[in-house]
């Protein structure tokens, strides 16, 4: 492909990659300042969130099929129109109800842009560079779209609340538009593949995946023993993703080979995945929700997302040129070594603590993520391709699936953990105010000082200060409870690097003391 096109294909790819992960993140990161806009409260906008990812987390996988059986133009048209239409619709939220209806077919409408920009970046690759080049270059663009939405979400918040965050995301869907019915992809064998055992085993996976997403995004703000309907959707879940199984178990031609994920080599490669994408959670949850406990906004962190944007860039393309078979266990060992040292750097924070003390930590989880996921793509596609095509989309569903409910599950488990480290961390700290030590009397006095000459009643000029004294503390329990988490997320990364160097020096010395076992009986 001559160089000009195959810049507009990349291009292309990069649309609509921000187009989907702007979409996905624009709002979750704005909650507090459209809610307003809305007339809801932050537990009733977060509703928007749930009803963006209940379809999203298992549409791709009807998707794959979709478009086997009808073509990739006519998939990657009608996909993109459908975005663009779903955009539009945007424009006439006016309540909270309304909302929750529109991101709902928001969730459904972006599942196909992130399989379009893969396979719009893989498209002027040839054949040897498509695992490394273009996958690499494909999953870093998925990777910058959630600081790409909390770096541009300022100046967007200023033309409105609700609309001024979605022309954006508009504008970035019309381009994608264009550059879809410029830049054809090239045409793919059709294949009947879809039946009516398929639908039905469908139907049950969205259920059951769709119930799990709402309760990893809602089960922290009613909390999780608290309402009673978090445990019924949860039983619902499970019922429903038992019966698919029960279902693809018994079929010749199954949408997923449960027998070939329940191996031992796809489990712990599963396992792997979905423990490197909780403690990427260190990023996009942890580190974003400590800034927000004490007071800042995003504008107040614009640099600290440049830097996280350009450390990505930078991993992809490093990781781009070193990624060969063989060499993917390196790769995660250095990716998880970064990933640790960065959150152990970070647990280290104080009240004093800004953006630009976690520059450096934040870059390396940055490249930790950029490093990791591409590579553990490739080898999964290479152990897939091994077992012949019909085992790729098993692995792709796979793959989507750790990064989709693990994504949830992390924020779930870290937010959860610094709730509940903070309720102990404060019992501690309010246990010791007591207006009879003389220090916290002192301290008393001095936050008072402003309120003397206004208020000359000294009971209330006590608990005036009691109150101020307990926000600092409220504010000390959050910063040491964020700290926890931290640290965590650093001894998870360790334990896993560990067990990582264990089975690369198991593969390494198996073949070595298989040849020992054979020459020595000929020594004999």
């Amino acid at each position: 492909m001559p160089p000009l096109r195959a810049a507009a294909y990349i291009a292309a790819s990069f649309l609509l990659a921000m187009t989907q992960g702007l979409g996905m993140n624009m709002l979750s990161a704005n909650i507090p300042q459209i809610q307003g806009s809305l007339g809801a409260t932050n537990m009733e906008a977060t509703w928007l969130v749930a009803a963006y990812m209940a379809p999203n987390v298992s549409m791709s996988l009807a998707l794959i099929r979709i478009r086997t059986q009808y073509g990739l133009r006519n998939f990657a048209e009608l996909s993109i129109l459908g975005f663009v239409l779903v955009c539009v619709m945007h424009f006439f939220v006016s309540d909270l109800n309304s909302a929750i209806i529109v991101r709902f077919f928001s969730g459904v409408a972006a599942s196909p842009m992130s399989s379009l920009a893969f396979l719009y970046m893989l498209e002027p690759f040839a054949p040897a560079k498509k695992l490394n080049f273009g996958l690499c270059l494909s999953l870093t663009n998925t990777a910058i779209g959630a600081p790409l939405a909390r770096l541009v979400s300022p100046g967007l918040l200023d033309i409105g609340p609700w609309h001024g965050l979605f022309t954006f995301e508009l504008s970035f869907a019309l381009m994608a538009f264009g550059a879809i019915y410029l830049l054809p992809l090239t045409p793919q064998p059709r294949a009947k593949v879809i039946t009516k055992v398929d639908i039905v085993s469908y139907l049950f996976i969205a259920f059951g995946f769709g119930s799990a997403a709402v309760v990893l995004v809602m089960g922290r703000l009613y909390w999780w023993t608290e309402a009673p309907w978090l445990g019924m959707l949860l039983a619902f879940s499970i019922v429903c993703l038992t019966i698919a199984a029960v279902i693809e178990l018994n079929r010749q031609t199954p949408l997923i080979d449960i027998r070939w994920l329940a191996s031992p080599e796809i489990v712990h490669f599963t396992a792997a995945l979905l423990t490197f994408r909780l403690v990427l959670a260190e990023q996009s949850s942890v580190s974003t929700g400590f800034f927000q406990a004490l007071g800042l906004q995003n504008q107040q962190m614009a640099m600290l997302y440049w830097i996280i944007i350009g450390s990505s860039v930078v991993a992809g393309f490093a990781c781009a040129l070193v990624l060969k078979p063989g060499r993917e266990p390196t790769i995660h060992a250095v990716a998880l070594t970064l990933l640790m040292v960065g959150a152990y750097m970070d647990s280290h924070s104080t009240n004093l603590t800004r953006p630009a003390e976690m520059y450096l930590s934040q870059a390396m989880i940055a490249m930790a993520g950029a490093l990791f996921l591409p590579t553990a793509m490739a080898a999964g596609l290479m152990n897939a391709l091994k077992k012949g095509p019909n085992y790729i989309l098993s692995f792709i569903i796979v793959f989507l699936t750790t990064q989709s409910i693990g994504g949830l599950l992390g924020s779930a488990i870290f937010t959860s953990f610094v709730t509940l480290r903070e309720k102990y961390h404060s019992n501690i700290l309010v246990e010791h105010i007591n207006l009879g030590d003389p220090m916290v009397a002192q301290r008393v006095a001095q936050l008072t000082g402003a309120y003397g000459k206004v208020l000359t009643d000294k009971t209330l000029l006590n608990a005036e200060g009691l109150a101020l004294l307990n926000q600092q503390a409220t504010r000390e329990a959050n910063v040491l409870a964020y700290n926890d988490a931290f640290l965590m997320i650093s001894i998870i990364s360790f334990i896993a690097l560990v067990a990582l160097l264990i089975h690369m020096a198991a593969i390494h010395l198996a073949p070595a003391a298989a040849g020992s076992a054979q020459e020595s009986p000929q020594a004999a």
